[in-house]
C-alpha cells in the first residue's frame, strides 16, 4: 500500500500496533500544517520548534496509553494539542493573547470571520463551543434573548413579539445576559481584558 493512499487512521493503527515508521509517515505528512499553523500564533521559530515537538510527544503519549478515540479525526486531534500548548506557552510567559474592551463587550466579534482556513475554523469551533457553555450559565430569560438576537439574527421587535415583553424588557435582558456573560467568562479565569 503506497504511503499517500495509507489514511491517518490505518497508520495510527499500525504505529498502535508497534509499527514506529506509520508516526513518521504521520509527521511527515502534516508537519507543515501542523508547523505553519504553531508559527502563525507564535511568530518565533524555536518556539514553534518546541511546541512542535511538544505536540508530537502528548501525541505519542496519549498513542501509547490507548487514549486516542479520534477515528479518522487525526489531524484536528493534533491540532487541537498544538493550540493548546500555544495557549499554555503564553499562559507561561504572561503573553496570553487578549480582546480588546470597548465598554461593550461583545464576545460574538471573534466569532464573525468569513475568510477562515481550516485551523481558524478548527479554533472557531473550538471557541463556539466554549461560548456555547458559557451561555448554559445565564439565567432563562437572559439566554433566551441573547440565543435569538447572536443565533437567530432576530431583532428586538422580533423578540419582543416572540417573547410577550416590550422591547425595552428585551434591550435590559440582553444589556445583563452580556454582563452576566462576562462574569461567567471571568469566573472560569478566561483572559478577555487588558
Amino acid at each position: 500500500m503506497k504511503q499517500s493512499t495509507t489514511t491517518d487512521a490505518v497508520l495510527v493503527s499500525a504505529y498502535i500496533k508497534g509499527d514506529e515508521s506509520a508516526l513518521c509517515d504521520l509527521i511527515k505528512r502534516h508537519k507543515q500544517r501542523i508547523y505553519s499553523f504553531i508559527y502563525s500564533k507564535v511568530f518565533d521559530r524555536d518556539v514553534t520548534e518546541d511546541i512542535f515537538q511538544d505536540t508530537f510527544i502528548k501525541v505519542i503519549k496519549t498513542l501509547k496509553k490507548g487514549g486516542y478515540n479520534e477515528e479518522g479525526k487525526f489531524l484536528p486531534w493534533v491540532m487541537r494539542i498544538a493550540h493548546n500548548l500555544v495557549i499554555d506557552h503564553f499562559r507561561k510567559n504572561n503573553r496570553m493573547p487578549k480582546f480588546e474592551n470597548n465598554n461593550d463587550f461583545n464576545i460574538f466579534s471573534v466569532l464573525s470571520d468569513n475568510s477562515l482556513n481550516i485551523e481558524k475554523r478548527m479554533i472557531k469551533g473550538q471557541v463556539e463551543n466554549d461560548v456555547r457553555r458559557l451561555i448554559e450559565e445565564l439565567p432563562e430569560d437572559q439566554k433566551q434573548v441573547l440565543v435569538m438576537r447572536m443565533y437567530k439574527d432576530m431583532s428586538f421587535k422580533e423578540i419582543s413579539e416572540q417573547t410577550g415583553v416590550s422591547i425595552n424588557t428585551a434591550l435590559g435582558r440582553m444589556r445583563y445576559a452580556l454582563i452576566n456573560l462576562r462574569k461567567v467568562i471571568e469566573k472560569h479565569n478566561i483572559v478577555l481584558t487588558n
